[in-house]
């Protein structure tokens, strides 16, 4: 095992972070846990300085429940500019952020902020480490909840490889463990789930256990500017990625 460090974490009460809790504090880390429970924002950087005192590493894992271009954005530029004020007036030796596969072309949309959060974090003085990851499994519920319409629910035509949270935490995690320097800044590494899934299978699948009298429609919408990255494969992993189980059907399957 590395030399245990201390690490900050971002977005720690969320649906990613607080697998990277979990593993941070089984590989005998020290945590730092930001979130607005714990009274620091880092949207608005109330408690940061305080948090980053002593913290050798920050790992963001931190996100927005809304869709929205302008919002997201808006909150992952404001975080990426206190996380690295703070963390600069604080010694943070390292940044690891935790971003998403295939995002280079969008135009729109919550992918669209996060290439926003990519070149904010990547400009800052603190040195950044940029994990890329698949959709996460936990992000088939949340697409299920937004296109639900009565017994209908509709989610767009997309091939993925969702990846599990747990899995994109402990890659977050040997990142912030690496003795080496952050080192080039493009490609990222990548992670990614054991093969690939249709985000309509993946949904239908998920209804199955959840409502079994709803109906799932995946939509191909020709107004949506994101449409043929969602469905030529362009959010699939590269070759060097990093694969890692569960499949969404063993994740399901074992309760989530």
């Amino acid at each position: 095992m590395s030399e245990a460090k201390k690490v900050a974490v971002a977005g720690a009460t969320g649906r990613l972070g607080r697998h990277v809790v979990d593993v941070l504090t089984e590989r005998g880390h020290r945590v730092v846990s930001m979130s607005r429970a714990t009274g620091v924002d880092i949207v608005t950087g109330e408690g940061l300085a305080e948090a980053l005192e002593g913290v050798d590493v920050v790992i963001d894992a931190a996100s927005t429940p809304s869709p929205d271009q302008q919002v997201a954005t808006e909150f992952f530029t404001a975080a990426a500019r206190n996380l690295h004020e703070a963390g600069q007036k604080a010694g943070v030796g390292r940044m690891v952020v935790v971003s998403i596969i295939g995002i280079d072309e969008s135009v729109a949309g919550y992918n669209a902020a996060k290439l926003e959060h990519e070149r904010a974090v990547l400009a800052g003085p603190v040195p950044v480490r940029v994990l890329r990851a698949a959709q996460f499994h936990e992000f088939v519920e949340q697409l299920t909840q937004w296109g639900r319409q009565g017994d209908t629910v509709y989610v767009p035509k997309m091939r993925t490889q969702l990846v599990a949270a747990r899995a994109v935490a402990e890659a977050l995690v040997d990142l912030a463990e690496a003795d080496e320097a952050p080192g080039a800044r493009a490609p990222f590494p990548e992670v990614a789930g054991p093969r690939e899934e249709s985000l309509e299978d993946a949904a239908r699948l998920l209804m199955s256990h959840r409502d079994p009298s709803a109906k799932v429609v995946a939509v191909s919408d020709p107004a949506n500017p994101e449409r043929d990255l969602f469905e030529s494969g362009g959010l699939l992993p590269g070759a060097g990625a990093r694969l890692a189980g569960p499949t969404f059907e063993e994740w399901v399957g074992a309760g989530f």
